[in-house]
This record gives C-alpha cells, sequence and structure tokens, in this order.
C-alpha cells in the first residue's frame, strides 16, 4: 500500500505541482486523523486545480 501512495502523490506532482501534493496529503491527513479542516481544505485545493481554464 505505501507504494502505490507513493506512486500515486508522484504522478500528481508531475501533472499538478507541487499544490497537488500538497492538496492530496491534506486531504490524506485529514481523513486518516479524523481533522475535518485539513481534509477540506486539501479537497479544496484538488477541486481549484481540477477546474478547466477558460
Amino acid at each position: 500500500m505505501p507504494l502505490f501512495t507513493l506512486g500515486l502523490e508522484q504522478i500528481i506532482q508531475w501533472k499538478y505541482g507541487v499544490m497537488g501534493t500538497v492538496g492530496i496529503t491534506l486531504l490524506t491527513f485529514g481523513l486518516k486523523a479524523g481533522s475535518p479542516n485539513c481534509a477540506c481544505a486539501g479537497a479544496l485545493v484538488l477541486a481549484l486545480l481540477f477546474m478547466p481554464n477558460d
């Protein structure tokens, strides 16, 4: 499982940069620690990165 997580983080960092890594880290940490504020911040960062640019 840690190898899968590391691979996922590398793919996100390659495609979305440092902010993608920060977002996925905040989201996973918030879910594991039970912190809704941290998980919400990570989800918000990822949502902003996935929005299409017009």
